[in-house]
């Protein structure tokens, strides 16, 4: 009896040591992707919650995530290699209005709002945010942050900036206050068209980045890094930072 009971904890060790080896397998097959199923996290939910619920620990969080995309954003470019399409937008427009980015960025943010009507889109606390804060913010950092700076220091603030970019956004998407104007507008378009939200968000995308080229936006190595890494360091700080509506 005492006999069948070890071999049977010997079995359980073995049978759980194998589970680690199997799910640690950079290459694992069917097996490993059920076990990673059963143990890893489920995503964070990052659907819009009410203005009521626990707004003294969301509303820091919508405000320095937003103020810290836009002092991002300005990060970029001062590296000057390069921004993200719609800062190449409004960089473009920079050469052709008296404005200041910011308030380029703010303009548009409400010319968007509007395309939002025939898209059934309805405007919340986190929309009016993001088109202030960063208009604010990026401005700030445009004041602060030096021009003309070398190619290694412009390398660091490249490399520093998408990193920063990435984090803002968990940071303030992950508050639940609704989605900024750009976002909505994809969103809705995304609903009325029945199309994906990746091919939405990649022919709007191309679209400002070919006017704000011709603007004379900056382009360069930076909006290829920042179209292929923001989405994963995004993706990694969101599990940290995405609020977690309290259960009814």
């Amino acid at each position: 009896m005492q006999q069948d009971s070890t071999e049977h904890d010997e079995r359980e060790q073995l049978r759980r040591r194998g589970e680690r080896v199997v799910s640690a397998a950079p290459d694992g097959g069917a097996g490993s992707s059920r076990l990673v199923s059963r143990t890893s996290p489920s995503p964070p939910p990052l659907t819009y919650v009410p203005v009521g619920e626990r707004p003294l620990r969301r509303l820091p969080q919508l405000l320095v995530g937003l103020a810290l995309y836009g002092f991002s954003l300005s990060v970029l470019i001062r590296a000057s290699l390069g921004v993200n399409p719609w800062s190449v937008l409004y960089e473009g427009l920079e050469n052709y209005t008296p404005l200041s980015f910011g308030t380029i960025s703010a303009v548009l943010g409400v010319l968007v709002l509007l395309l939002w009507i025939p898209l059934k889109q309805k405007p919340t606390l986190g929309t009016i945010a993001n088109i202030i804060v960063l208009a604010y913010s990026s401005d700030l950092g445009l004041f602060l942050i030096p021009q003309h700076l070398g190619l290694p220091a412009r390398a660091g603030l490249l490399v520093g900036g998408v990193l920063l970019n990435g984090l803002s956004v968990a940071v303030y998407v992950g508050a639940r206050f609704g989605p900024g104007p750009r976002d909505g507008l994809m969103t809705g378009a995304s609903a009325l068209t029945g199309r994906s939200l990746r091919l939405v968000r990649t022919v709007i995308e191309i679209a400002v980045l070919a006017v704000g080229g011709l603007l004379g936006g900056s382009v360069g190595v930076g909006t290829v890094l920042y179209a292929l890494a923001v989405g994963p360091v995004t993706q990694f700080f969101l599990p940290w930072f995405a609020y977690r509506s309290t259960p009814t």
